[in-house]
């Protein structure tokens, strides 16, 4: 298996990782597959925004809440 590695022009520990990665896939090894880890990343990214709105939500609703409260 040295020479594959060589041939492809990467490092031994970057085809075990793909090869690991092959047999999650496959339903060989228990983990991610690529398509779960895909779905992870966008939903972190869409949780990650939503997060933000709501904090900017927040910020808005306590500038109002100022806003309407202050005696004229």
């Amino acid at each position: 298996m040295s020479k594959i590695p060589e041939d492809l022009g990467i490092s031994a520990s970057c085809l075990r990782g793909w090869m690991a990665q092959a047999d999650i896939d496959d339903g060989q090894r228990p983990g991610l597959s690529t398509g779960e880890r895909v779905e992870l990343v966008k939903l972190c990214k869409a949780n990650r925004a939503l997060e933000m709105e709501v904090k900017i939500v927040q910020r808005a609703a306590a500038f109002f809440a100022r806003e309407n409260f202050r005696p004229t």
